[in-house]
């Protein structure tokens, strides 16, 4: 049975919520967390990419549970947990007891946010689940616009511990229930029917190995180009010499997230995942090279800045769709698991790398490297197209 649309409506609202409220938030509230605890703000964000360490080992654990236990149930666990960690970090009364709370906050995220959310779709069916997953990414996709204005606008109301208490009990009475509601139809055992209502998959037995090593590469060199980029993206154009056009840059980021999903959903259905990989990961260094060989034109930059959103968008989906087809829904949410846990740790590491190597040569040499990274990423998913994708037709949607 093909997964209903009300089942991505309804994680889709979760999805929104767990990034708005698990991700989002902090960079709009860390100043005011530094001030508190009368911290320098980097000692924040140093706690942030500890804790996004921590949350890069349980990954794999989160994806081995849901495949064993059921996505939904983990789901279920990861929203309490979500909620209870939001209260320990907005009530703690020392930086120690902080950390503690961010750590957990970030743990919780790997039971609640897409790698999960994608094993629920190919629980639920696999058949369909390369176009639910498109779906999702869709509706999750506005969870920045929604949260980065909602989060300034309380937080200049009830502080930045009051939104995250706020964001607690949105957690709690929101994405608990459908949770509990989505558990009953994610059973571990639905497993086998899923496998059987979707296509074989590409890589042989006893390929395996060469095929996820290839695939975690890929998404870990695309991880440390999005995390560089997307946590410097502001003050790496004025660098650059856009100035005040910097900051309209970068409002273009979002939309073209967006919009990537919708033009796969309606032009992507004869694409390959494997084609639609290169695709999505060609698009990020193709972006930054537009940006070094145009800056400070602002038109260059506008492209850049779209181009990067597409491939940004892209690589979403494909995080969820590519392992299903390379090697079927059997064992789908450990794979998400390291995918996630790859990402997590080049993602931690990835913004202060960025920052030395500006501080010893200069913005466009660090663009520059960041290209071959992205040309890096590019080569693995081409030599997974080569192999597996050439040949093969898309899951059908």
């Amino acid at each position: 049975m093909t997964a209903p649309i009300w089942v991505v409506w309804a994680l889709g609202i979760t999805q929104v919520i767990g990034y708005g409220s698990l991700y989002y938030s902090f960079g709009a509230l860390a100043p005011s967390m530094a001030r508190d605890f009368g911290l320098p703000e980097a000692w924040v964000y140093g706690a942030l990419s500890a804790s996004l360490l921590v949350s890069s080992m349980v990954a794999p654990i989160s994806g081995r549970w849901a495949d064993r236990f059921g996505a939904g149930r983990i789901m279920t666990w990861g929203s309490l947990a979500a909620a209870l960690a939001l209260c320990v970090a907005a009530l703690a009364p020392e930086a120690i007891s902080f950390v503690l709370g961010l750590v957990a906050i970030e743990v919780a995220s790997a039971f609640v946010l897409y790698a999960t959310a994608f094993a629920a779709l190919a629980q639920v069916d696999a058949g369909s689940a390369q176009r639910r997953i498109t779906q999702l990414t869709l509706i999750a996709g506005f969870a920045s616009t929604l949260f980065w204005p909602l989060t300034t606008a309380l937080h200049g109301l009830v502080g930045w511990r009051g939104v995250w208490l706020i964001y607690a009990a949105l957690n709690l009475a929101v994405c608990l229930p459908i949770h509990i509601w989505l558990a009953r139809r994610t059973r571990p055992r639905e497993r086998a029917a899923g496998v059987s209502a979707g296509v074989a998959p590409l890589v042989p037995p006893g390929g395996e190995g060469r095929a996820l090593l290839l695939m975690l590469l890929g998404f870990a060199l695309l991880g440390f180009v999005a995390s560089a980029v997307l946590v410097h993206m502001l003050p790496m154009l004025v660098s650059l010499g856009l100035g005040t056009a910097g900051v309209l840059v970068t409002t273009l980021f979002g939309p073209a997230q967006v919009l990537s999903r919708v033009v796969n959903m309606r032009f992507g259905r004869g694409l390959s995942q494997p084609a639609l990989s290169v695709l999505a990961t060609l698009l990020l260094p193709s972006g930054l090279l537009v940006l070094v060989l145009s800056a400070p034109w602002p038109p260059g930059a506008a492209l850049f800045a779209i181009v990067f959103g597409l491939g940004s968008g892209l690589s979403s989906i494909v995080s969820g769709t590519l392992p299903l087809t390379l090697f079927g829904a059997d064992g789908y949410g450990q794979k998400l698991g390291w995918i996630s846990s790859a990402r997590l740790v080049v993602s931690a590491f990835a913004p202060f790398v960025f920052s030395v190597v500006v501080a010893m040569s200069s913005t466009r040499v660090t663009l520059w490297l960041l290209v071959l990274v992205g040309l890096a990423s590019v080569s693995c998913f081409a030599a997974l197209w080569w192999l597996y994708g050439r040949r093969q037709p898309a899951l059908p949607t």
